[in-house]
């Protein structure tokens, strides 16, 4: 399933965001840049110890990755040439400001991409696995995000979302039917 929004193609795809071949992936990574479970310990494990080395690196110069910011690596053996390691919010029932935190993980992702010349990027569904985010609210806050993204910047071609299991891909499908072009 895909939408078209300003010149940039919003696609939905079932599968291992490791495969896929984009500009860059994105990575639902920990403030503290560490490897983990789930997407992030499949990115890791898959692209190999230079992308671990680039983290540890951005962890000595500035301490890690705050909630809601990205930062850039290289993608080592993956097909991606990049992964962009964003944090998403730990749900705490939605009070916390999980919605502008979890939008700004993709509007900074497009960002990063944008300045490093990157037009095509795959993300995951970011939050909702170990940190809980619930799956309908996290694809409508960041299909709203991507939407608002592109509409006011060019450059970005394709936008991705590898999402991992049948439920997921349903949350996904109906924000994106609800998403107006």
């Amino acid at each position: 399933m895909y939408k078209l929004i300003n010149q940039t193609t919003i696609k939905l795809v079932q599968g291992d965001i490791t495969k896929e071949q984009v500009d860059a992936i994105t990575n639902a990574a920990n403030e503290k840049l560490a490897g983990g479970g789930g997407v992030d310990g499949a990115i890791h494990r898959a692209g190999g110890p230079a992308i671990m080395k680039e983290c540890d690196e951005i962890r000595n110069r500035q301490g890690g990755c705050p909630t809601g910011q990205a930062v850039i690596t290289t993608g080592g053996n993956l097909p991606a040439g990049h992964v962009i390691h964003t944090v998403g919010p730990i749900w705490h029932g939605g009070n916390s400001k999980e919605p502008a935190l979890l939008a700004s993980c993709y509007r900074e992702s497009l960002g990063l991409a944008l300045r490093h010349g990157l037009s095509t990027i795959a993300f995951p569904s970011i939050s909702t696995g170990i940190y809980g985010y619930p799956t309908p609210e996290a694809a409508a806050v960041a299909l709203n995000a991507v939407k608002e993204f592109v509409d006011v910047n060019q450059g970005i071609e394709e936008v991705r979302f590898v999402l991992f299991d049948d439920a997921t891909y349903q949350c996904f499908q109906e924000a994106l039917s609800d998403l107006k072009s």
